[in-house]
């Protein structure tokens, strides 16, 4: 071979290195710029890769009420849903799972077994406790060291490894004492919120003070969470705690209330009425110590025979009160002087006729002295004494008292009463009938808290069943008033009125009241119910309105006795007073009162012969 053949072959293999040499040169180039640019974008650009933050959130409770003991009344606690995917259980440990979860949960077992017969997500309760839920978490726990549940996967792909999941499901109101101050507690009612269920209050105290009483923030807990999709606190997460709702303490003792129910449970049953219903209030501060009916309900299982018990018939239900209006109508003679406790007033033999209205008495008498028409109850005799009245005078006068409008007690849908126009109370059948509790309206609590007028020196003050508000900083909050006191009468027509209605019991018509060694007074009332269709039925409303007092304490109480059926019953003095009597003995059963030998009835009488 010549040596410029041999030379041009060496010289093309020489091209063909270079040439492979380049390409390889320019593709690492290309490598290293889309590596770059992969780096680049990864850096700038927006990723998604699984999210490292979560969140928890502790729902707040609704706050308590509390006796004046300090016994929880009612309070909330969590509930809990337990839910498991029927997919996740190992079919051949479905047993044990079915036998441990009945045992911790308290579930029948063939319950379970018959809930775990759908497919797919499945809740096997909406009610467990905070209790139950602390073990059944444990449970579940247990449950997946012994691989009870088992991943499986979705016709999509997805594997699914969940085993049993206890999360919030609501809030259960719990009425400890069931029907003990019912319907003043009142009852809830349950309202959705982001898929938790929350009680409100429909009635009574829970209604009230709603604002007060309902859950003020929920907590919220924040950050990074660790394998076990646990949050890990650290600087970074967030946490913000529950606040629950307020506490509402009462100036209701739970022992003293419940004998008192025990007490009226007793009277319905011997009166054979409707309802009994009595309040007792403190005279100088309005503190209610006691509200009780006969007709209440279990508010966790409220039945259609308890629908009438649902309303507080002692601020909702209005009546003709009868005579114990009387002596509203003679303080208002004595403020405006129109009248002399020891003047002479005929009373015609118990039979008198105003206009075409005949007016009749119980007692007989030809006349009496002005007091002692209140001390009998002449409704001759008031009728009479009350033309001394000018129409704009005497109706003013009654709501000086608190009639016709609410007393300030904290319960809702309290009832105003009615009473004539002051047009109408210029005529003398209005001024007569009025004077002795009929042609007007009024509730049990507003009788109360007039009388409580008689026995705080001439001053009205508003009913109170909440004593204070506490925070759940521990921070007091009294209860404010709505209004100021008001003083009504002088404290001398006050003291007068006082020892006229001490003479009713002494000797009147509410002597079945006397107490040895107690200040007792007031005034009984019997009044026909007005029939829906016209005129009077042949039932009757049975009032005792008066006071109890000691050396250090003074109450004023109130009883009204519906529709008493037994015969003769319906009399005042043969049901509202021995109730009001029984009343009084048990307050100084509780310590409420001390008896003193230089105080009542007897220890007058006694000095007086």
């Amino acid at each position: 071979m010549s040596p410029i053949f041999s030379s041009s072959s060496e010289l093309d293999k020489r091209i063909g290195k270079k040439t492979k040499l380049l390409v390889l040169l320019i593709l690492l180039v290309i490598g290293v710029l889309v590596f770059v640019a992969s780096i680049f974008h990864t850096a700038v650009g927006s990723r998604h890769i699984p999210k490292l933050i979560s969140s928890e959130t502790n729902r707040a409770l609704r706050g308590s009420i509390v006796s004046k003991e300090g016994f929880k009344l009612a309070f909330s606690q969590k509930l809990y849903k337990a839910m498991i995917n029927t997919n996740n259980i190992d079919p051949d440990k479905k047993e044990l799972f079915v036998n441990l979860f009945s045992i911790y949960s308290g579930i029948p077992a063939e319950e379970i077994e018959k809930r775990l017969r759908k497919k797919g997500n499945v809740v096997l309760s909406y009610s467990i406790d905070a209790n139950r839920a602390k073990y059944l978490k444990e449970l579940a726990r247990k449950l997946r060291l012994l691989k009870v549940f088992i991943p499986y996967q979705t016709k999509s792909g997805r594997i699914i490894k969940y085993g049993l999941s206890i999360t919030e499901s609501g809030e259960s109101r719990i009425f400890a004492y069931k029907d003990i101050l019912t319907p003043v507690m009142g009852y809830m009612r349950k309202r959705e919120e982001d898929g938790f269920t929350r009680p409100a209050g429909v009635k009574g105290l829970e209604k009230y003070y709603e604002e007060e009483l309902r859950p003020i923030q929920n907590g919220l807990v924040k950050g990074e969470r660790d394998i076990g999709n646990t949050i890990i606190l650290n600087a970074d997460s967030f946490v913000r705690p529950a606040i629950d709702g307020m506490t509402i303490h009462l100036n209701i003792a739970v022992g003293l209330q419940k004998a008192l129910e025990a007490l009226l449970d007793n009277a319905k049953k011997e009166h054979d009425a409707k309802e009994v219903i009595a309040c007792i209030m403190e005279a100088e501060s309005g503190k209610i110590l006691s509200i009780a009916t006969s007709n209440r309900y279990d508010p966790d299982y409220i039945r259609k025979r308890d629908y009438p018990s649902l309303n507080v018939a002692a601020v909702e239900y209005t009546y003709e009160p009868g005579s114990v209006m009387k002596p509203i109508t003679f303080a208002l003679l004595l403020r405006h002087h129109k009248v002399n406790p020891m003047e002479v007033v005929r009373t015609w033999n118990g039979r008198f006729k105003l206009g075409r209205k005949v007016i009749t008495d119980e007692h007989k008498e030809a006349w009496m002295s002005a007091e002692n028409v209140i001390v009998y109850s002449s409704n001759i005799g008031i009728a009479q004494l009350a033309q001394r009245l000018d129409g704009i005078d005497f109706v003013e006068g009654l709501k000086d008292f608190g009639f016709t409008e609410k007393t300030g007690i904290d319960l809702p849908y309290e009832h105003r009463g009615i009473m004539p126009h002051v047009t109408q109370m210029e005529s003398e059948i209005y001024k007569a009938t009025v004077g002795y509790g009929y042609g007007m309206r009024a509730t049990l609590m507003q009788l109360v808290r007039a009388y409580n007028v008689f026995n705080n020196k001439g001053r009205l003050v508003e009913p109170k069943i909440v004593s204070d508000i506490v925070d759940p900083m521990g921070r007091h909050y009294p209860v404010m008033k709505n209004g100021e006191d008001r003083q009504i009468i002088p404290p001398a027509t006050a003291f007068k009125m006082l020892r006229i209605l001490e003479k009713v019991v002494a000797k009147g018509t509410g002597t079945k009241a006397q107490i040895p060694g107690v200040q007792v007074g007031g005034k009984t009332g019997t009044a026909h119910i007005a029939s829906k269709k016209g005129g009077y039925a042949r039932l009757y409303n049975s009032s005792f309105i008066g006071f109890a007092n000691d050396k250090t304490h003074r109450y004023t109480i109130g009883v009204l006795v519906r529709q008493a059926k037994k015969p003769y019953h319906y009399f005042a003095a043969m049901s509202a007073v021995p109730v009001f009597r029984q009343i009084v003995e048990l307050m100084i059963e509780q310590g409420e009162l001390v008896p003193d030998p230089s105080l009542g009835v007897y220890a007058k009488l006694k000095k007086h012969h």
